[in-house]
């Protein structure tokens, strides 16, 4: 071997022998394996919870329906022969709407009116010889009882002349039924049937559906729960007296726009739905400009003040199985998964009835990656929403 590259072997050897310790002294245990352990604890922020008032929101599904549905329905038989309005029209009380074929009727409201006439007549005839019986019997040349059998007579042609009125006023009114007209003001619905269908009086099917739509109910069902808390929440002695008490509520519709007009809750039903173990209330809405109509959807929003409540961020809770869960800050900075019952909603926050206490500590976000157990590095009065891992 040439000595040059002997001895240049011999400087590399040495310097890698100087090098090895200072390697395998960073390679050990100290305080970077520390700073590295300390990294895998994620830092979240956390809250205390304390107790404050809430202006609780509360979201019922509704459906709408116009103050007044009418089903349209003929009062005779026979073919539908004319429709003077199509669907979605506005019309006022007393429109036509449909005409039944009148001939039938019309016939029978002459005969009637003839058998009238008829009998008119007679109850003058017989008038007369009553008339002319009086001198006869003033006089004696004919007995009374002659004078008395003529008056029944006549009292008898007279009641057969208000039958015969009666007839043609029922003729009439059947003869008035084959225009049908509407009974309110109010927009049409869906005309199912068309010129030239049969028609009956006694048929299941409508011919149309009138709403008047001028104010709108929206129907809604409330939990007994939620019931009994609405009841203790106003003051007075009867449910009438404690509606007075209910501030104006809200209707957000199927958009999720908010109607621009408030309501009011008119009336609650007097039983409970023994299968749904609800009860029905209606909240009555404003309607001046036709927005809304039957057959409508939405979500009416009643909104109440509660004292001394329990805040929780929707943000610090997560659902699982239909239940809420929030993590509270134990010992040691561990966490511990805890089931909470959210009675109410107030803006972002939920109330929370049961599971926590004044002064507990939870967190706030980053709660839907974390495990039961876990230990955090916590950020203390962070706002909810403000760390994302």
């Amino acid at each position: 071997m040439n000595k040059k590259l002997r001895n240049r072997l011999v400087r590399i050897s040495s310097v890698i022998g100087m090098c090895l310790p200072v390697l395998l002294y960073g390679c050990g245990p100290g305080r970077d394996s520390k700073d590295a352990a300390m990294k895998q604890k994620p830092s979240l922020p956390v809250m205390t919870v304390t107790l404050s008032d809430a202006t609780v929101t509360t979201y019922y599904s509704a459906l709408l329906e116009g103050k007044v549905n009418v089903e349209i329905r003929p009062q005779v038989d026979g073919t539908l022969e004319k429709i003077y309005v199509d669907e979605g029209a506005f019309v006022k009380a007393g429109t036509p709407l449909f005409k039944i074929d009148d001939r039938v009727y019309r016939e029978q409201y002459n005969s009637a009116l003839a058998s009238q006439h008829a009998a008119e007549a007679k109850l003058v005839v017989a008038r007369l010889d009553e008339e002319k019986l009086v001198p006869l019997v003033q006089n004696k040349v004919i007995s009374e009882i002659q004078l008395k059998t003529a008056k029944a007579n006549t009292h008898a042609v007279q009641a057969a002349v208000e039958q015969a009125k009666a007839t043609t006023r029922s003729a009439l009114v059947n003869l008035d039924y084959t225009v049908i007209k509407a009974p309110v003001s109010g927009y049409i619905g869906k005309i199912p049937l068309r010129l030239g269908s049969l028609v009956s009086k006694n048929q299941i099917a409508w011919l149309t559906l009138l709403s008047d739509v001028s104010e709108v109910y929206a129907y809604f069902s409330m939990s007994e729960n939620d019931f009994m808390r609405f009841r203790q929440k106003y003051a007075g002695t009867t449910i009438q007296d404690k509606l007075r008490q209910v501030s104006p509520v809200s209707l957000v519709l199927s958009d999720a726009t908010l109607y621009t007009e408030k309501g009011a809750i008119g009336s609650i039903s007097g039983q409970f739905d023994q299968t749904t173990a609800s009860v029905r209330i209606r909240a009555v809405f404003p309607n001046p400009h036709g927005l809304l109509r039957s057959g409508n959807t939405g979500k009416v929003v009643i909104e109440a003040l509660s004292h001394q409540v329990l805040l929780v961020p929707q943000a610090a809770t997560v659902e699982l199985q239909d239940k809420v869960f929030v993590f509270v800050l134990g010992k040691g900075n561990s966490v511990k998964k805890q089931v909470v019952t959210v009675s109410g909603k107030s803006g972002d926050n939920f109330i929370i009835s049961d599971g926590l206490k004044q002064g507990d500590t939870i967190l706030t976000t980053g709660v839907d990656k974390l495990q039961d157990g876990a230990v955090i590095i916590p950020v203390k009065n962070a706002a909810a929403g403000e760390v994302r891992k």
